[in-house]
């Protein structure tokens, strides 16, 4: 074999092996890219499961909140009315809340439970008002209390709490929330601790 062919044939074995080094190269890249690309898709899913997880907690936490207070509510004006107070419908109402805050408690971050929390007390709250109103000995002033605390502070930390909610979720966008939200918590805070207050000295 002269030099010539022998060139010619280190070559095309060079071409041949450069071909496959590149092309493996090549592959390598394209699964890489393709794992990275998958990767990405995944993380995006679990965003989005993430997130929607947390607005269906959300929406029980909001539904089952307006539920007992309204089941609280109802409950106080049949007894204004002389009727008989179903406590089937209040103590549903009660446990469906109890359960989502109690899965709540595992997984709100602290600013938004600060608010659950809080509304969490009030309600346990409206609750021990209705259990007193059949022996309280002054229906007049018990009725009264409880007229202004289910349509006034509980009324206002339903909402917060809802209003919160969206917050969070970014439906709602307010520069000045956090402060908004303190002084309706201090609110909330200060009226149920009047009320609290007012019922243990009037044995009620």
């Amino acid at each position: 074999m002269d030099v010539t062919t022998l060139a010619v044939a280190l070559i095309g074995v060079g071409g041949t092996l450069g071909g496959t080094l590149g092309g493996a190269v090549l592959s390598q890249r394209a699964n890489r890219e393709q794992d990275q690309r998958a990767e990405r898709e995944r993380e995006r899913e679990r965003h989005e499961q993430a997130i929607q997880t947390r607005r269906d907690l959300y929406a029980r936490l909001n539904t089952t909140a307006r539920a007992y207070r309204v089941a609280a509510r109802d409950a106080v004006e049949a007894a204004k009315r002389g009727e008989d107070i179903d406590p089937a419908l209040l103590e549903s109402a009660k446990e469906a809340w109890a359960d989502e805050y109690s899965l709540a408690q595992m997984t709100l971050a602290k600013d938004i439970l600060d608010v659950a929390s809080t509304l969490n007390r009030a309600l346990g709250l409206g609750y021990a008002v209705v259990k007193h109103l059949p022996g309280s000995p002054d229906p007049d002033e018990a009725f009264r209390r409880a007229d202004a605390w289910f349509s006034g502070p509980l009324s206002d930390g339903v909402y917060l709490l809802r209003v919160t909610l969206r917050h969070d979720l970014g439906v709602e966008v307010d520069s000045d929330f956090e402060q908004t939200r303190a002084q309706f918590l201090a609110a909330l805070d200060s009226a149920r601790d009047d009320l609290a207050r007012h019922m243990a000295a009037s044995g009620t």
